[in-house]
């Protein structure tokens, strides 16, 4: 089996940061999303990875490389334009053979894993088999009707009047039949050749198409809010590591994971938390369900529930939560005054600030 990752979105829902970085890279617990999807794909037994890219290559080729750290080996498949899904799999072909494989939206996050359900799909090998979960407003997603017996019957996209709450989440297991499907479709309305539009091809040619339900966690990472709400549902599953330099005057609580090379001084963390490599917090109080990358700067700083992207600064800024600061963002007091004449002070008030890379905000001592 080979899995096909699609990462070509623009992912307009994520601005300022999407600007910058593919949406694919914002990190969650300090690994960009298509870290953990890699992880999710590795687990399953799928090592032979296809990524589709946008004009985003360089960026997600150069934060992934050939695949080799992560124990997989990926092929990089250029799309000129987004398409749609179907057409993902069109452009694919010549990587793809005619092997199984696993197609899998680049920005969703599944962290309990698909292990089950691609054991259910080599198990039965039906022409295809969807993953679904159970949502509030189905009329957002692509939506199964399933029988009794797990066989799809029928695959809408986002219908007004949705029959079922079984979404389609963005993980497809396929066998090659799909190519026959995908070069027998038109596109749709909006111009894209859908995934949906191809496996109802199949239901209606009387191919079993099964849907295979997800219960665990799942989040399409594709606003700031839900980006928040991973880091959290990630954090939850730290186990402590501490592989840096603390001072005595500090106290780490909980679960957390201070990298090497980082440095902690006068500073209270709270887990789960977890603070990157070569970053300093110093007269500082980092609170639970808080992420900060690698060679950033903390000073005399109050932050919790929240994700501070690589070489950020935060100098004299109490009181945030709920927030996310881009990289290299520099927010607070600057230049710092000296440790010695500025006491740490409690918070004052409670703030959220959703800021890009490279922002430059300042704030009154």
């Amino acid at each position: 089996m080979k899995a096909l990752v699609l990462s070509g979105g623009s992912g307009t829902r994520l601005r300022p940061f999407s600007y910058s970085m593919p949406k694919q890279l914002i990190p969650i617990a300090n690994k960009p999303v298509l870290e953990h999807v890699l992880t999710a794909i590795r687990d399953i037994g799928v090592t032979d990875v296809g990524i589709v890219v946008g004009n985003q290559l360089r960026a997600i080729s150069g934060a992934l490389g050939d695949g080799s750290a992560l124990g997989v080996r990926i092929t990089y498949i250029p799309q000129a334009e987004p398409l749609g899904l179907a057409h993902c799999v069109a452009i694919a072909r010549d990587f793809l053979g005619d092997d199984d494989f696993v197609m899998y939206l680049g920005d969703n996050m599944l962290p309990d894993g698909v292990a089950d359900l691609a054991a259910e799909f080599r198990a039965r090998r039906p022409a295809a088999q969807v993953v679904v979960h159970k949502v509030p407003d189905p009329q957002e997603f692509g939506v199964a009707e399933v029988a009794a017996d797990g066989s799809v019957l029928r695959l809408v996209e986002k219908p007004a009047r949705p029959r079922t709450d079984l979404a389609l989440i963005g993980v497809y297991f396929l066998t090659p039949v799909i190519h026959e499907a995908v070069a027998a479709i038109s596109p749709s309305a909006r111009g894209e050749l859908e995934i949906t539009d191809a496996l109802q091809w199949l239901v209606d040619r009387g191919e079993t198409v099964r849907a295979g339900e997800y219960a665990g966690y799942w989040r399409d990472t594709g606003r700031v809010e839900d980006v928040l709400d991973c880091n959290r549902e990630v954090l939850r599953a730290l186990t402590r590591s501490v592989a840096a330099d603390v001072d005595e005057a500090s106290e780490i609580t909980g679960p957390v994971v201070v990298e090497p090379g980082a440095r902690v001084v006068r500073s209270r963390i709270e887990g789960p938390a977890v603070i990157g490599a070569g970053t300093l917090v110093e007269d500082s109080h980092v609170g639970p369900y808080t992420s900060v990358g690698g060679d950033c700067v903390l000073r005399d700083t109050r932050l919790d529930d929240s994700i501070v992207l690589d070489g950020a600064s935060l100098c004299r800024v109490r009181g945030l939560y709920g927030s996310v600061i881009g990289r290299s963002a520099a927010i607070g007091t600057f230049p710092p005054p000296p440790a010695a004449s500025t006491p740490h002070l409690p918070a004052t008030g409670r703030h959220r600030l959703v800021v890009g890379d490279h922002t430059r905000i300042e704030v009154a001592a």
